[in-house]
C-alpha cells in the first residue's frame, strides 16, 4: 500500500507522526467506453461552453453558482488561504462509546501507521483505547475538505472513519411515518421467530459478490472462444498536421499553376524551380528556349527574370556559353546556348507585331 496523507495525532500534549492509508478498494470489474464499430476508446475533452475551445486543465477554476445566478469563481490560491487549522493533524476531541455512533455518518476507512519514532506512543494510544472501548472522534482535512472521523482499534492497527457532518444526513420524510400502521401479535410472534431461526456470528468470507463473479465468467468464456480483438492504435495527432499541410501546400502550388497542373502536368514555375536545383548536362542547355519563347510571347520581362537560372548554368558549362550569357545578361528575353544571337531578333518581331 502506499499512504496518501502524511500528519500527526494530537492527543493532549502528546504529537504522533502518523501515515494514512486507505483501508478499503474497489474490486468492481472496470470497462472502457468504446466505438461499437471499431472498438477505438472514446475520450472526453474539456470544453468551455461559450466559445467551444477546449481548455487546459491548468486553466480551470472552481466557480458557484449564487441563487440570483451569478457567478463566483475561484482559484487555487483563493482556497489555499482558508484557514484550514488540521491540514496536518489529527486533532482529538473527545471520547465517546462506539455503540453511539450511527453507522450512517461513517463515509470511508482509513489505516493509521506509526512514522519512524512513534511506534511507541502510537501503541500507548492504541492500548488505552483498547483497553477503555473507547472510540476517538477527531477532525482531519483531506482534499480541501474538513471531516469528523471516529478513531478506533482495529485487529491491533488505528482505525480512521471519516463521517458526515449532521446536517448532511438526510431526514426520511416518509408519509407512511404518520399513518396508524398496526400489525397483529401472531404476525409479529413469527418474524421474530424467522429472525431468530436465521440468527449466527457475522463472517464476511461467507457472502459473495454473484454478479462479479458472473461478469468474470463471461469474459474468460468470450476469451477462451476466441471472441477478442486488438486493442486498435489511436491516430497520431501529428501525422494528421503533417497530412493537412500538404494538402495546403498542393492547393497553393496547384492555385498558382493554373490549368496546367490541373491537366497532370507541373506549373511552368515549378519546372523551372525544379531545373534550377538539379545540374544540367551542357548538351540540354538550348532546350530551355522553348519556354523563354512561351513565357516572352505572353509577358517578355519577365520571362527574361525568370530564366536567369538557365543562363547561369549555360555560363558555366563552357567559355563561350559564358560571354552567351554575358551578353543575354545586357539585352532582355535572350536565353541560353548557341542560338542567343538569333532570339533578341525573333522577340523584337514579336513587339512589333
Amino acid at each position: 500500500m502506499r499512504s496518501i496523507w502524511r500528519g500527526a495525532v494530537s492527543f493532549g500534549l502528546v504529537s504522533i507522526g502518523v501515515k494514512l492509508y486507505s483501508a478499503t478498494e474497489d474490486r468492481d470489474v472496470r470497462f472502457h467506453q468504446v466505438h461499437a464499430a471499431d472498438g477505438g476508446r472514446v475520450k472526453y475533452k474539456r470544453v468551455c461552453s461559450i466559445d467551444g475551445e477546449e481548455i487546459e486543465y491548468g486553466d480551470i477554476a472552481k466557480g458557484f453558482e449564487l441563487p440570483d445566478g451569478q457567478l463566483v469563481v475561484l482559484t487555487d490560491d483563493d482556497l489555499a488561504e482558508l484557514p484550514l487549522s488540521t491540514r496536518r493533524e489529527i486533532e482529538v476531541l473527545q471520547f465517546v462509546d462506539q455503540a453511539e455512533i450511527d453507522p450512517i455518518h461513517f463515509e470511508k476507512t482509513y489505516y493509521l501507521e506509526p512514522d519512524g519514532p512513534a511506534t511507541r506512543p502510537y501503541v500507548l494510544l492504541r492500548d488505552a483505547l483498547g483497553n477503555t472501548g473507547q472510540v476517538a472522534i477527531t477532525k482531519i482535512a483531506l482534499r480541501q475538505r474538513e471531516s469528523l472521523a471516529a478513531m478506533r482499534v482495529r485487529d491491533g492497527v488505528l482505525v480512521l472513519h471519516t463521517m458526515r457532518w449532521p446536517d448532511e444526513i438526510r431526514r426520511p420524510d416518509f408519509g407512511f411515518l404518520d399513518e396508524d400502521v398496526s400489525v397483529r401479535p401472531q404476525e409479529l410472534q413469527m418474524a421474530e421467530a424467522l429472525i431468530t431461526s436465521m440468527a449466527g456470528d457475522f463472517d464476511p468470507g461467507e457472502f459473495t459478490d454473484d454478479y462479479r463473479a458472473a461478469m468474470t465468467a463471461l469474459l474468460e468464456a468470450k476469451q477462451t472462444g476466441g471472441e477478442v480483438q486488438p486493442v486498435p492504435e489511436t491516430a497520431d495527432p501529428g501525422a494528421a498536421v503533417v497530412d493537412l499541410m500538404s494538402a495546403l501546400r498542393r492547393s497553393v502550388e496547384r492555385a498558382r499553376g493554373g490549368a496546367a497542373e490541373e491537366d497532370g502536368a507541373p506549373a511552368p514555375r515549378a519546372r523551372r524551380a525544379a531545373r534550377a536545383e538539379e545540374p544540367a548536362p551542357a548538351k540540354r542547355a538550348p532546350a530551355a528556349k522553348a519556354p523563354a519563347k512561351r513565357a516572352a510571347a505572353k509577358k517578355p520581362a519577365p520571362a527574361a527574370a525568370e530564366e536567369e537560372p538557365v543562363r547561369t548554368r549555360a555560363r558555366k558549362v563552357t567559355a563561350a556559353k559564358t560571354a552567351a550569357g554575358t551578353t543575354a545578361g545586357t539585352t532582355a528575353g535572350t536565353t541560353a546556348g548557341t542560338t542567343a544571337k538569333k532570339e533578341p531578333a525573333k522577340r523584337t518581331s514579336r513587339r512589333s507585331a
